[in-house]
């Protein structure tokens, strides 16, 4: 055949197609949505850290501590005079913590709340309760908590990851102590759910009346059953206990500080599990901050990696984040240790440009 020749038969064959087309009307694409999340962190606010901040173009952060009393901090004129000093910067002051922090029991601040100690606990909710009106007052639409009694555990000794750096690491296997009891002592399922159901029944309402959304990261890691871990059932270390979670004293302002890295470890397949869980909660409209890092790994035995060398493709989580219409902050968290990287700077700002590339990629 001939360039004329094959010219005159493509255009025959494309003029067909199109007809074909028409005849069965085939729907026409759906409009692509355009993404609302960004990238943001939980980050220090003093200045010096919010210029470096705001140059990397992350213009979204939580604050770091602002103390466990209703001091200056908390109040609606210290909150405002912090969001009024981060916009300088041209930065968002988009969420605050509770005191009610990842820390062991034994050094939290505000541990008779998770200790389940009358009356102290429900002075300490009372406080949070304040700290949620004033935060309401002051314009700061979301804090995040834990409602946690063996905070972060991790092995003793890093994981070599790529190149020179090393990774935090967990195996259930290897790990010491796993019979010594933390100074809760032993905590049956039933009695942390007592505990959480406590807190829930008396802070939901409040920040519901006030409209501030409730973000609550889960339990990391979470823990083999009937064993547990140091005599502690830890009933937010798996998507059946977050969805159990989330239905208690439902409202539109009470979910997840939705640690991305922290649900992959509760899965056997993260790789490809993950898309589901996040499609559960995100549909029910229950994530209200994203920690987007990536694992390596499997439940009870994995590291924790740069975010595009993981057992999670980062790219296909991102655009189930945008298929569910997530809408807040993707931040970087627990980051590799590199030598001569002072306080995770470096392995921070590729975390920050990973995530700006896949926001731009999403459109």
């Amino acid at each position: 055949m001939d360039r004329r020749s094959f010219f005159q038969a493509g255009t025959a064959a494309l003029a067909a197609g199109q007809l074909a087309s028409a005849q069965t009307k085939a729907p026409a694409p759906s409009a692509r949505r355009k993404t609302k999340m960004h990238v943001g962190t939980q980050h220090s606010h003093q200045d010096d850290v919010l210029s470096v901040l705001s140059s990397l173009g992350v213009n979204h952060i939580c604050s770091t501590d602002l103390g466990t009393v209703l001091d200056e901090s908390w109040s609606v004129d210290g909150l405002s005079k912090l969001k009024e000093r981060v916009a300088k910067h041209g930065i968002s002051l988009d969420m605050v913590p509770l005191p009610l922090p990842s820390a062991a029991i034994g050094r939290a601040p505000m541990g008779a709340i998770m200790l389940g100690k009358d009356p102290e606990r429900d002075k300490l909710i009372e406080m949070c309760q304040q700290m949620i009106r004033n935060c309401a007052k002051a314009g700061i639409p979301a804090v995040k908590y834990n409602m946690s009694i063996l905070g972060v555990v991790r092995l003793p000794t890093r994981a070599k990851g790529r190149g020179e750096s090393t990774y935090s690491s967990w195996n259930y296997d290897e790990a010491p102590d796993k019979d010594k009891l933390t100074e809760a002592g032993a905590v049956s399922a039933d009695e942390y759910w007592e505990r959480i159901d406590h807190f829930l029944s008396r802070v939901v309402p409040v920040a519901t009346e006030e409209k501030v959304r409730m973000a609550c990261h889960p339990h990391d890691p979470g823990m083999p059953e009937p064993a547990g871990y140091r005599g502690v059932h830890t009933v937010l270390g798996s998507p059946a206990g977050l969805k159990k979670f989330v239905a208690m004293h439902e409202s539109p302002y009470h979910g997840l500080n939705f640690c991305q890295g922290t649900v992959s470890e509760m899965l056997k397949d993260p790789g490809k599990e993950i898309h589901d869980v996040i499609r559960y909660f995100g549909s029910r409209k229950k994530i209200f901050n994203v920690h987007f890092r990536n694992i390596e790994g499997t439940f009870g035995n994995f590291r924790e990696t740069y975010p595009d060398n993981g057992s999670v493709n980062m790219i296909q989580a991102v655009k189930t984040y945008q298929e569910v219409g997530y809408e807040y902050m993707l931040m970087p968290d627990h980051v590799p240790s590199i030598p001569g990287d002072t306080r995770g700077a470096q392995a921070f700002a590729y975390a920050f440009g990973y995530i700006q590339a896949l926001v731009q990629m999403l459109g």
